[in-house]
């Protein structure tokens, strides 16, 4: 398997952190790509480009937005080995020599001067000679995409990688988070038949003797077990928990959908707390505040 612990055809999110890079030659010397993401918000490029590939800039920008949803992404091209640098020659000014010339004769006449001008002096003026720029192969943006590309599947599949052990992560914490729902669905019918019984013997004890009204004491019990009846929370909380597993057998950006569920499933659990009125319900939703509490730190690095 490419993963450990996963099947070949498993389907995990991608973690925010990767690092990846691409190699080739290119118009006679070879570039370097280097990718390096981490965790964001959103899309934060960060691109540094050797000045003679500055054009590409807004090519490879694009590029990066179709495989990165979120994160940032630092972005290194540069030069392995740089091509020759051809020399486009010089070019003699004529006109500015002879003027050159002249203007000397008639300086080291007026001053009285001995010698003579000669052509070592003339050269060595401005613009007599005019020496041509090294030139630079030309890099196009179909040169230099298969090292991005390369650069970025690298990328994507540490990412990947990273983010099937963030996934096993997160469903620990899920089953964590069930195996105390489960306790706290156990013990919820045990509670209220508890509270009804305390409720029946308090309101006997204060009749002292006298005939209890059965149906005001009905009307009061059921006012009670409404007021603490967490089914509604349980159900929703397993809703909630069965679509963060779902998220997460997915290859596909789900780390804003996993915030929100998250935060569906913190609503729930401190609902519960507000109802327990039972030591056991109390600790058991505590436990769940702590694992809800691990899965979203871990969230912080899931695209």
């Amino acid at each position: 398997p490419r993963f450990p612990g996963l099947r070949a055809e498993t389907l995990v999110p991608y973690s925010m952190t990767g690092f990846g890079a691409g190699e080739g030659p290119v118009a006679g010397g070879r570039i370097r790509v280097e990718i390096r993401t981490v965790n964001h918000r959103h899309f934060n490029p960060s691109l540094k480009l050797s000045h003679e590939l500055s054009a590409l800039e807004a090519d490879l920008r694009e590029r990066l937005r179709k495989d990165f949803d979120r994160g940032h992404v630092s972005v290194g091209v540069h030069w392995a080995e740089a091509p020759e640098r051809h020399t486009a020659g010089f070019t003699v000014n004529l006109e500015r020599a002879r003027a050159v010339a002249l203007a000397l004769g008639d300086l080291q006449r007026a001053l009285g001067v001995p010698g003579q001008v000669d052509l070592s002096m003339i050269v060595r003026q401005p613009e007599v000679i005019t020496t041509g720029r090294e030139e630079t192969p030309a890099v196009e943006w179909v040169d230099l995409e298969p090292l991005v590309a390369e650069a970025i599947g690298n990328c994507k599949a540490m990412r990947r990688r990273e983010g099937g052990v963030l996934a096993a992560e997160l469903r620990h914490r899920l089953e964590l988070m069930e195996a105390a729902a489960a306790v706290v669905a156990r013990r919820a019918p045990e509670r209220v038949a508890r509270e009804r019984d305390r409720l029946r013997a308090a309101v006997t004890q204060l009749l002292d003797g006298r005939t209890v009204d059965e149906q005001r004491l009905a009307q009061e019990l059921a006012f009670l077990a409404d007021k603490l009846d967490i089914t509604e929370e349980l159900v929703r909380f397993a809703a909630h928990v069965a679509a963060c597993r779902e998220a997460l057998g997915k290859d596909q950006p789900v780390g804003k959908q996993l915030g929100f569920l998250a935060q569906e499933l913190g609503r729930e659990v401190n609902t519960m707390g507000a109802k327990a009125n039972d030591a056991e319900i109390v600790q058991q939703v505590v436990a769940m505040k702590g694992e809800l509490e691990k899965f979203r730190e871990q969230l912080e690095n899931l695209e």
